[in-house]
This record gives structure tokens, sequence and C-alpha cells, in this order.
């Protein structure tokens, strides 16, 4: 098969179509024959060598995919060769074909097509874990999401629309915002020129933000704290801002608040399980009835995974980038 190899960590022009070795089912796993795969941003970080594959899994980028079952291995059920997946990866996507544990399988939901399916196993189980199941974000309640024009960022305004809460994000510029707004976000803020603890207080009452999701990290981690509402509670998902800063607790014991933060990556297959289970149940159900679609910027082929990596990374874009085979 072909797959996207990085022959060393660096630019764009690192991600490299070539021959690689076929992947076999092992014990609960399946082989699916990629139709697309989804750019994200631990794919950056992996390209220039700063975030390696959990051991055993794929070397090559990836961390969702589409297509369709082509082999199943020992001791998997419920699954037949020719049936249309979508799945949670720990690497490899950015292939012909992939090996993956069938506890990470989704069916394509119902309304969408095997290629956009690609868009959804990560973000929806990186919302739904954090946002949902960490967070427990309820209805009524006010969910702040950081870089709401992102993958992450448009999935997360529909999901917390879906289920009675108002929503607040963050972007840079008016055409983000006003897509972010389209999606449902009731509460714009523009972070070049706006500071969003001012205003998300103000649009609470002063009381801040319920949940919070947060991209950035150590940049934002006082102000997050500072925007959270009594109660509150942060779930920190990426680093972009740095991985260090200072936090005064009593703020945080004042607001009764907690700091959370989780990968989905790493984590034991039985968790992954159990997330994609929950996705299946309760977001599936969304996505087919139309109350919640995958947000696609542009669709490249796999060959040229450099420009949709050097996209990415310009930050022009809204929702998601996919990649076929």
């Amino acid at each position: 098969m072909h797959a996207i190899t990085i022959e060393q960590p660096g630019g764009p022009e690192n991600l490299v179509w070539a021959e690689a070795p076929d992947p076999v089912a092992g014990d609960g796993e399946v082989v699916v024959e990629v139709a697309a795969s989804a750019v994200n941003r631990a794919d950056v970080l992996q390209r220039q060598g700063f975030y390696n594959p959990p051991p055993g899994a794929s070397p090559h980028p990836g961390l969702e995919c589409s297509g369709r079952i082509s082999a199943i291995g020992p001791g998997v059920s419920g699954w037949s060769v020719g049936d249309e997946v979508c799945a949670l990866l720990a690497g490899g996507g950015y292939a012909e074909r992939v090996a993956v544990p069938a506890g990470q399988l989704l069916p394509v939901p119902a309304g969408v097509d095997l290629v956009t399916a690609a868009a959804l196993p990560e973000v929806v189980s990186t919302v739904w874990s954090n946002v949902f199941m960490v967070a427990g974000l309820r209805p009524g309640e006010t969910l702040l999401v950081h870089g709401g024009s992102s993958g992450i960022g448009t999935m997360a305004i529909q999901l917390a629309k879906a289920v009675g809460a108002r929503v607040a994000v963050t972007a840079g510029g008016k055409e983000k915002l006003a897509r972010c707004a389209e999606l449902g976000a009731d509460i714009l803020i523009d972070y070049r020129e706006q500071d969003f603890v001012e205003e998300i207080r103000a649009a609470t009452g002063g009381a801040g933000a319920d949940v919070i999701l947060d991209i950035m990290g150590a940049k934002y981690l006082t102000r997050n704290v500072d925007a959270l509402a009594v109660n509150g509670r942060l779930a920190i998902i990426g680093l972009q801002g740095g991985v260090k800063a200072e936090l005064n607790l009593a703020t945080l014991l004042a607001k009764r608040a907690a700091v959370t933060a989780t990968t989905l990556r790493a984590r034991p297959l039985d968790e992954k399980a159990a997330i994609v289970a929950a996705v299946r149940e309760h977001v599936w159900p969304l996505v087919a009835a139309g109350r919640i679609h995958p947000v696609v910027h542009a669709t490249y082929p796999m060959a040229e995974a450099a420009e949709a990596h050097r996209v990415l990374e310009s930050s022009t874009h809204v929702g998601k980038l996919l990649l076929t085979t």
C-alpha cells in the first residue's frame, strides 16, 4: 500500500506519499480500506517531531479515517467485510489501509457520505469526552469555546446547542465569528480586539462560564480561571500557548472550580471504546437527525497532505481539512 511517511521531523515538505507495509488485523482488530482521513493539530506536532505515536501504533500520521472494512481479525463480532465505517485511531489514517481496534469503529451515520464521515471521529470523541463526560455540561449552562472556528470548535458549538446550553466562542476576525454564529454560537468574542474575560462576564451578568474548552494551555490558564463561574470546570485539551504557567489556587478555591487536562490518543483501549460507545449512543442520533453536521473547509488528495498542513498552520480555515485516497 501507500502511506504518508515522515522522512525526518520538520516542515510540511517532509510528508511523503510512499510505499509502506500493509497492516494486518490482529486480535480484536479490523483492517479498513481508507476512503479519507482528516488533518488534526496532533498530526502537525508529529510531523515536527514533538508528538510520537504511542507504543504499538502505526508510525503514519492520521487520528481518524473513514472507509470500508476489508479484513476482520480474531475475536471481532458485529462487523462484516464491506461495512462502511469511520474510526478513531492512534495513528495511521494517512494511508490506503489501517488496522483499527473494533471498539474504535463507528458506522457511517445516516445522512453523511463516506468521505465526509472522516471529519467526525476525532472531534466528536474529543468534545463529547471532555465537555460532557468530564466537565458535565448541562442544559442552561454557558460553555466558552476557544478556537470556535476550528474543527473542535465547530463541533463543540453544535453539540452544546443541541443539549440546550448557551455558547460563547473566541475566534480571530469577523468572518470566522460569523461562521460560528451560523452554527449557533450566542456570544462572539474576537480575541484579537476583545478581552474574553471581560466579555464573558458582561454576557453572563458577571457570573462567568460554567465550562471552558481550551486549546491554548499555559497562555490562557490564569484568565480562564478568572472567566469561570462558581463551580465552573476548565477542560484543557491543547497546548498551543505553552505548557507552563502559574495558577492562583486561592481563586480556584473561592470558585470551587475544577481544572482537567486530557489527551485522547494515548488512552487505554477500553477507555477509547467507552468514549466511542457513548458517541454512538448520544451523538450519532443527532447527526442522523441533521442537528449536528461536520464542517469541512476543503478536501485534498492524500498525496498532497503537505498542502493541507500548510493551510492548517495558516489558521485561515473554518472546520476540518480532509485527505482522500
